[in-house]
């Protein structure tokens, strides 16, 4: 053990002093064939993809990774993040890729913790985002039950589970790990769409020595090119079928977040669209842009949900059509035609009538500008009239939102005094990040849905909403990437009460890895955005509140390192309180508790249809009669 450890650091230090395994291999520092285990190789190889970040939490399932992580952290090869939460530690990684581009793994022991991860991979199963993941696992000689697996004698039971959400490999055999990082590879870094990937490491083989390991055989980075068509015949086509509809609506879905907002904007300009983003890209089409209707689905927007319901030819930029994206498939009322743009074919073709573009949304636009610019086609009259209509319904929308503001404070029942509505409180918070230019990332539920509807980016990747699989305790989780990453970014997570409490680690995780940045925490004693929900279809809500009172304060002070500020009862209070906030050198708490009843001027309301408890006869009836 000794003489393997020896040969260890060496090995690092080689690697450190060269620059990388790749540099060391090309310059004849290092001999390509050495006798490595199972988690050093799978630590070089993960370093060789880029991967230099790990974080999550070891057990008894991966103690010989956590040895070999000891290692290469004290060599400055790796940084080691070891968290509270396993489900923080996959919000944290997919952050990381989200926020910052960097590539993170995280890691956990066998059983409840990997599921825990597991649970979180929804996150950037959801959003496309390449995370890769490193669970123990049970032994191979099968000698008996294995603490923490899954107690049914049948094999790989593990793998059979992370197989559901994305690439799995179970490495049974040592010899194995250069297919499995290939595999891995084509899932995390896919260009077409990332995902997560899921390594399960059998506790008796991580230790294993693969004598004579080839380190050239590790898998390395390749450059892949946007997908773009062979040749333009489609494009002609959508342009065609621009020409010949006079009422059209973009739409812009979470795949879209890399176009170039010039030719978006210049799209627009040519096509003569009106545009609607989901709640993941608003500022890729600047908010006062006077062709942007702003957010349409579900909840949505006056101006969005009529551009939506009211086009005759539609433009899917980057989406998969989740439910509340499309309003459950009814949004799209009067729509004869769709033009979808997407890297995966099945997406594509999420409605009929549809003429599916394959490949990257900024160049399949940027193709159909030059077509466009080539023809030069003479203004048309009846797009100006669609653009006119649309834009009345955006004063529409916006006069809706201004009385909101102009009436901040209503009688709250439950605290017996006049509180801040959410969305007054909200519009505060959003204006300050707005002003500081810091990155806003909203946490399920109200807080999030009242959130989309409210954000007013000029520029995108300013607002980050996990609409995808919207996991509660995203948000807090996610200030840790800040920490992790290499260019930080002042970022405020914004969370209810609800959220918050399904995981506060990043408490204790933002003192221990030096965060800097904010929690603001809106509280209404409620899981408000299902009380709503049932109030809405029943009439009544039922078991999503509480009366227990909770010093949120307090309890954050708790933490030594944690500032603590007391939001109050009006927007000067909340401004004043953001601003001391805002100066604290480390993670810093905002509390405001917030009304929650049937007011109209209390929210934002919904606008557009959803399949869910008793609207879904309805909602489905719709949907076939409209026939996509």
């Amino acid at each position: 053990m000794s003489n393997q450890l020896d040969e260890r650091i060496k090995r690092a230090g080689i690697i450190q002093k060269a620059g990388s395994l790749r540099i060391a291999l090309d310059s004849g520092k290092i001999e390509p064939y050495q006798n490595i285990s199972l988690s050093e190789g799978l630590v070089l190889g993960l370093m060789n993809q880029g991967v230099r970040k790990f974080v999550g939490i070891f057990g008894h399932g991966t103690t010989d990774v956590a040895e070999v992580l000891r290692v290469y952290q004290k060599e400055g090869l790796v940084e080691v993040y070891n968290v509270r939460n396993e489900t923080e530690a996959s919000h944290a990684a997919a952050q990381l890729r989200w926020q910052y581009g960097e590539y993170a793994a995280v890691f956990t022991s066998i059983g409840p913790g990997a599921l825990q991860a597991f649970a979180g991979s929804l996150v950037p199963k959801s959003n496309g985002l390449g995370v890769y993941y490193i669970f123990g696992d049970e032994t191979t000689h099968n000698e008996g039950p294995n603490m923490q697996q899954i107690a049914k004698r049948e094999q790989d039971l593990f793998l059979k589970i992370s197989s559901a959400m994305g690439g799995s490999y179970s490495l049974n055999t040592a010899e194995a790990l250069f297919t499995a990082l290939k595999w891995g590879y084509n899932t995390v870094f896919n260009p077409m769409r990332e995902g997560p990937y899921f390594m399960l490491l059998p506790m008796n083989i991580q230790g294993k020595i693969m004598k004579g390991m080839n380190l050239n055989e590790l898998p390395v980075p390749v450059r892949v090119p946007p997908s773009t068509p062979s040749d333009m015949e489609g494009c002609r086509i959508a342009v065609d079928y621009i020409k010949k509809y006079s009422r059209i609506t973009v739409k812009a879905g979470g795949g879209s977040r890399n176009i170039d907002p010039k030719v978006l904007s210049h799209f627009m300009e040519l096509s003569g669209a009106v545009y609607v983003h989901g709640p993941q890209v608003p500022g890729l089409l600047p908010e006062d842009h006077e062709g942007n209707m702003t957010v349409g689905g579900s909840k949505g927007s006056i101006s969005g949900n009529y551009a939506m319901e009211n086009c005759e030819l539609l433009i899917v930029l980057g989406a998969r059509g989740v439910c509340q994206w499309d309003s459950s498939g009814t949004a799209w009322k009067k729509t004869r035609q769709i033009i979808n743009i997407n890297t995966i074919w099945e997406d594509a073709l999420q409605y009929n009538r549809t003429l599916p573009l394959l490949g990257d949304c900024g160049e399949l636009l940027n193709q159909m500008n030059t077509i466009m610019e080539k023809e030069n086609q003479p203004p048309d009259s009846s797009k100006a009239e669609w653009i006119d209509s649309c834009r009345i319904k955006r004063k529409e929308w916006d006069a809706y939102r201004n009385k909101r503001f102009q009436n901040p404070v209503l009688p709250d029942k439950k605290w017996g005094k006049d509180l801040l509505t959410q969305p007054a409180a909200l519009d505060q918070i959003i204006s300050f990040a707005d002003r500081k230019n810091a990155v806003k990332i909203f946490d399920a539920g109200d807080v999030q849905a009242n959130g989309f509807q409210l954000v007013r980016d000029n520029v995108p990747f300013r607002t980050y909403t996990d609409t995808g699989s919207s996991y509660m305790g995203f948000a807090v989780s996610a200030l840790l990437a800040s920490a992790m990453a290499e260019d930080h970014e002042y970022s405020i997570a914004f969370t209810g009460d609800g959220s918050f409490l399904m995981n506060p680690k990043i408490l204790l995780d933002a003192v221990q890895f030096d965060v800097h940045g904010m929690i603001v925490l809106l509280d209404n004693r409620r899981m408000a955005a299902i009380s709503g929900l049932q109030q809405a279809q029943y009439g009544r809500d039922f078991a999503t509140d509480d009366s227990v009172e909770v010093d949120y304060l307090r309890l954050a002070s708790a933490f030594k390192g944690v500032a603590t500020y007391d939001g109050g009862f009006t927007p000067e209070q909340v401004k004043q309180a953001l601003e001391s906030a805002y100066e604290y050198k480390g993670l810093s708490l905002v509390y405001i508790p917030v009304y929650s009843g049937d007011h109209e001027l209390g929210g934002l309301g919904a606008f557009g249809n959803w399949n869910v408890g008793n609207w879904c006869d309805s909602v489905q009836q719709e949907k076939h009669k409209i026939g996509l």
